[in-house]
């Protein structure tokens, strides 16, 4: 079925598109970003781990790893900043918060998939091999 052959390249892109968010907004203020987190703030910690961290999910090199400590962090943002103001995300305004954590957490099971710098490598051992 032509799904089934689409499935590993969407999810790629899903990848790509899903980190090119997350690490373009803090640190790199783009397109535009509201405030910006002062040099060494636990905003500005977390921003620099999402830009590191984003790339490498970006281009698919250690996905699973880098994935479920992006997975973490997200959870960790919701609990801090948002789960106080109330128990709903559309209400708290934890929605991106929660939806970057469990989208990075299904990374973690899925992995990198075709377009990735982890399947190129994984390749490259197999014809090594």
């Amino acid at each position: 079925m032509l799904s089934s052959r689409l499935q590993p390249h969407l999810l790629s892109l899903l990848r790509i598109v899903w980190s090119l968010v997350l690490f373009s907004q803090k640190i790199l203020h783009f397109p535009a970003a509201a405030s910006v987190p002062h040099a060494g703030s636990l905003s500005w910690v977390a921003g620099l781990i999402e830009l590191i961290l984003g790339f490498l999910v970006l281009v698919g090199f250690q996905t699973r790893i880098a994935a479920f400590v992006l997975s973490g962090l997200m959870a960790f943002a919701y609990f801090i900043g948002h789960a106080s103001k109330g128990i709903y995300p559309a209400q708290n305004g934890g929605v991106a918060a929660i939806l970057f954590c469990f989208i990075f957490l299904y990374l973690v099971a899925a992995g990198a998939r075709p377009l990735s710098v982890d399947n190129l490598l994984k390749r490259g051992r197999t014809a090594a091999a």
